[in-house]
């Protein structure tokens, strides 16, 4: 039984992905990912694990979800300012494509917690690639090109995503800062209650951001704003998120905002 709040991100990424007007393919993937109980209870088990066992925040279905989300909405933000994805730059895919390709790296990028934090995004890979490649054969059929091309591309950006090795392609820097994003209170009220005499810092800090926005930006193409309840919050952007993406394919495409309540907003990018 999927949690209102997995529900919730469920809409808002069909939401999306219908109003970018795009091929049946990425709807048809999308779906089958959202509808995908074995995917589901690996997300729920790697979230049990960070949470219960490991006092980390969210890393399970929630988060995945919203990292997806977070991928799309950069990805579209990107055309709109006319920058072209890699696969489209390399003329070896299209938008399409990308869009289903960060989808699918959201999905899947934390799967590995199930298994530990120490070297979870490779773990993740090794657990995902069963599900993409069953996906993938669903989506494209015989066509050994694509399948072959958005394996390589999804396994990238789950790779990628902690920020501690080079990627190459903007999909999978955008993966990158996605993840980042999520960062909000919501995702660490879990483990707050449950590990309430151990907390993370990752917890505490997460716990006094209030908002982040993902929008069009007035020099760049996609502009990044952190609403906190208190400074304790600048840990997550400037140890996580401005990690991520300073270390992303993207970097140049982004502006950065941070903001305690009613102070004045500080630019980072």
């Amino acid at each position: 039984m999927k949690s209102p709040r997995e529900v919730s991100v469920d809409i808002k990424l069909i939401d999306i992905v219908d109003s970018m007007n795009l091929s049946r393919n990425v709807m048809k993937g999308l779906k089958l990912l959202l509808a995908n109980e074995e995917l589901q209870a690996a997300q729920d088990y790697a979230n049990k694990v960070s949470i219960v066992r490991l006092g980390f925040n969210d890393h399970g279905p929630v988060h995945m979800r919203t990292v997806a989300l977070n991928s799309v909405i950069m990805l579209d933000l990107l055309k709109k300012a006319g920058i072209k994805t890699s696969l489209e730059a390399d003329e070896c895919g299209n938008f399409e494509d990308s869009v289903l390709a960060v989808i699918i790296s959201g999905m899947f990028h934390d799967l590995g917690m199930g298994m530990g934090r120490q070297d979870h995004e490779l773990h993740s890979m090794i657990l995902a690639l069963p599900y993409i490649d069953n996906l993938l054969n669903e989506v494209y059929g015989d066509d050994l090109h694509k399948k072959t091309m958005l394996r390589a591309l999804s396994l990238e950006g789950i790779r990628g995503h902690m920020g501690t090795i080079s990627v190459s392609s903007i999909e999978a820097g955008i993966v990158q800062v996605a993840d980042g994003c999520d960062m909000t209170k919501g995702r660490a009220r879990i483990a707050m209650y449950t590990n309430s005499k151990t907390g993370h810092i990752h917890q505490y800090s997460a716990n006094s951001i209030e908002e982040v926005n993902i929008i069009a930006g007035k020099e760049k193409p996609i502009r990044i704003d952190v609403n906190m309840s208190s400074e304790v919050g600048l840990f997550q952007v400037e140890e996580v998120l401005m990690t991520k993406i300073a270390g992303s394919t993207a970097t140049s495409y982004i502006e950065l905002y941070a903001k305690v309540r009613d102070e004045a907003e500080k630019r980072y990018l």
